[in-house]
């Protein structure tokens, strides 16, 4: 996933990324406000989910320490992050205001 990883988050669109587990409540919480968010704003930025027990060395490289953690990249750097559950308006809010 690594060289994979780094051309999404160096494309031309911003890209949302949201560091999950699937053993973790508060992230199935959040995957439906993803879903519907991304119906939105998917001609602004892109949404991604990462599986951090899959993918440990990019959660390590990104310390990622608690999940859910998102993430907004544009040209390949952090513009934004968070972590808990976000509602919709508040990732509306900052797309809007850092994509």
């Amino acid at each position: 996933m690594k060289g994979k990883f780094s051309e999404i988050i160096n494309g031309e669109k911003p890209v949302l990324i949201d560091f999950h587990a699937t053993w973790c409540g508060p992230c199935k919480m959040q995957s439906p406000i993803l879903e519907q968010l991304s119906g939105e704003v998917s001609d602004k930025i892109r949404i991604i989910k990462i599986d951090v027990d899959k993918n440990q060395a990019i959660a390590q490289r990104y310390q990622v320490r608690g999940v859910p953690t998102l993430m907004l990249f544009k040209n390949g750097e952090i513009v934004w992050r968070t972590s808990g559950v976000q509602s919709k308006q508040q990732l509306l809010n900052v797309i809007e205001e850092k994509a």
